[in-house]
Formats: structure tokens, sequence, C-alpha cells
């Protein structure tokens, strides 16, 4: 399986690393996962705004075929302002609504903040949802608190939901196999 870490900004460092640590927990659990990450950084984008895919430039087609190419899905994202990145939120607006259906989606998020992990209830789940996702019910919130100077996680708890997420992402992707897809061309 092909499985697409999303680091969902363009600035920042705290994301990408919880990233990397949920990537090593899943290999853990299943070393014959194909995990690559996808950071969002590293790509020109151009704003969504209902053009044809093929008006896009190459950049933000080649974030189109990552995902479509995806069999799951690890969504990070940092919180700013109480909200999701405007990146990524672009981002999920290139996608055709059937591009991540059925497939399994698991959710790790940082911030200042301690309340900011409703974020994730009130905007990232309801988004993953509308792609009628497998989002697995045990997202990980971090603040800041939980790292040291050079971005390592340093709390044990956050390790321990971390490698708890990573086993429960990979019971749903061994499920999603089993489902029936559908096709972009019988919807």
């Amino acid at each position: 399986m092909k499985i697409l870490l999303v680091d969902g900004t363009i600035i920042g460092s705290k994301t990408g690393a919880i990233l990397e640590q949920v990537k090593t927990y899943i290999q853990e659990f299943n070393p014959d996962m194909e995990l690559a990450v996808l950071r969002l950084a590293d790509f020109e984008h151009q704003f969504v705004d209902g053009r044809p895919l093929a008006e896009y430039n190459d950049d933000m087609r080649e974030i189109v075929r990552r995902f479509e190419n995806a069999d799951g899905y690890i969504i990070a994202s940092p919180i700013f302002q109480g909200s999701i990145p405007g990146v990524l939120k672009n981002t999920f607006d290139m996608l055709h609504p059937h591009t991540m259906r059925y497939k399994p989606v698991s959710i790790v998020a940082n911030g200042g903040t301690y309340q900011h992990h409703l974020v994730i209830e009130n905007q990232l789940k309801p988004i993953l949802d509308y792609f009628r996702c497998l989002v697995t019910p045990n997202y990980v919130y971090t603040h800041s608190s939980h790292f040291d100077a050079d971005n390592t996680i340093t709390n044990d708890d956050v390790h321990n939901r971390l490698r708890e997420l990573a086993r429960v992402f990979v019971q749903y992707a061994e499920m999603s196999l089993h489902l029936s897809k559908i096709t972009l061309d019988n919807h």
C-alpha cells in the first residue's frame, strides 16, 4: 500500500517532526507499507479557482497525482489563528471528491494553545467526511511544550498516542483493502 504523509504547511518544522515519528511507528507495525512524505512547502502553489486541472502549473497537478495514487493518508497540520493553513485547504480544494473515498486517514496536528485541538473536530474531520475517508478515531494533537529546541518530541504520552495512532491506521488500511472502490468513470 502507498501511504502519503502530508505536511500541510509551508512554514515551520514541528508538523514535519510529528510526521517523521508517525512514519517510524507505522513501519514498526507494517514494514511493507510504502510511505512517502508530501511537503507542501516543496511546491509552487496557485489559488484554486475552479478551472480545469490541466490549467494549473506542474506542481499543483503533481500534488493531485500523488493524492490520487495513494491508498491512505496521514494528514499533519499546524493550527494557525484557530484554523488549518490556507495552503492545506487549497490542496483539498484541488482534489476530486472521489480521490480519497474509502481510504484510511489519520490526523496529527500541533498548535500553541491546548484549545486548538478543536480545529481537528470542527474543520479537518468535516472536510475528510466530505471525501468519505475512513478517518481513524484517534487523532493526536501536540502542543509546543511537547518539543525540545530541536523540535524533537520529548513527551512520552505523545509518543504513546502516536504509536497507537499508527497501530490503528495500519488496521484501517488493511480493512480498506476489502472495500469496493468507486472509480471516477462510474460516478
